[in-house]
């Protein structure tokens, strides 16, 4: 299989794309869709100080097919901040292909867990990439939002998403399951701790433990802000620390 250089930006979308075509297969001339076996392709991609090889769904049901802007943008944002990764257990929300995962452990050594769609060929395929990578297999968690989360008691310090804002109608489900994360947290019970960040406006920001950061790279306008409106209303706070990446915790 060959590996092609992939560049972020031509992953952005015109006004004319549908969300809805990336995770539907082709769709035949008498209007009825059809199955697709999956496809994959093999592709470099560049993070802060490490390239990965990464392979990618062709089409995927789910959307966990590719790696989206946020991705690569949120990368960059943690390599200047490595504070706040140091010393946490980081739970990542809609991992996809494991890439942003691998590349945290492999460049800070963190103790990560990715966590996707209860979904065979998207565990399979994270475990692919560490493996492609060499890098040991990571933990997983097959978790659809808005389900009962498997953990009872979740104990990370940082969870983290990258681009998980395309189906409005998820939004419900995404706010269920980080307001368990945050309020359910074991480290609420406790002296979580904090660290601080100088955001790029130079304002001083303290962030708290547990936490959840977010980069959304795609449109930003109406419909975001419903799902931010839906975590105030959930006893959540969100904070922009610049760079369209967001801070949200539980409200004290």
């Amino acid at each position: 299989m060959d590996t092609a250089v992939f560049s972020a930006a031509s992953l952005f979308h015109t006004d004319d794309d549908s969300d809805d075509d990336a995770r539907r297969g082709k769709v035949a001339a008498d209007g009825e869709s059809q199955e697709q076996a999956l496809e994959y392709e093999e592709r470099l991609h560049k993070f802060p100080g490490l390239d990965l090889s990464i392979r990618e769904f062709s089409c995927h049901q789910l959307n966990a097919n590719l790696l989206w802007p946020g991705t690569f943008f949120f990368a960059a944002w943690l390599a200047k901040n490595p504070s706040v990764l140091e010393g946490q257990r980081i739970l990542e929300l809609g991992s996809g292909t494991g890439a942003l995962a691998i590349f945290l452990r492999k460049t800070y050594g963190v103790d990560i867990t990715t966590s996707d769609y209860d979904d065979k060929d998207i565990e399979e395929n994270i475990a692919h990439n560490c493996r492609v990578n060499n890098l040991d297999l990571l933990p997983h968690i097959r978790h659809t939002w808005g389900d009962p989360f498997p953990v009872l008691r979740p104990d990370w310090n940082i969870v983290i998403a990258s681009d998980i804002l395309l189906y409005v109608k998820q939004y419900p489900n995404l706010i269920k399951t980080l307001s368990f994360l945050l309020k359910e947290s074991d480290l609420n019970g406790q002296r979580a701790g904090c660290t601080n960040i100088t955001t790029k406006s130079g304002e001083q920001v303290v962030m708290r433990y547990p936490m959840f950061l977010m980069s959304w790279r795609r449109r930003i306008g109406k419909d975001q802000s419903i799902f931010f409106e839906g975590c105030e209303k959930a006893g959540l706070e969100v904070q922009h620390l610049g760079d369209l990446v967001y801070l949200i915790n539980k409200k004290n």
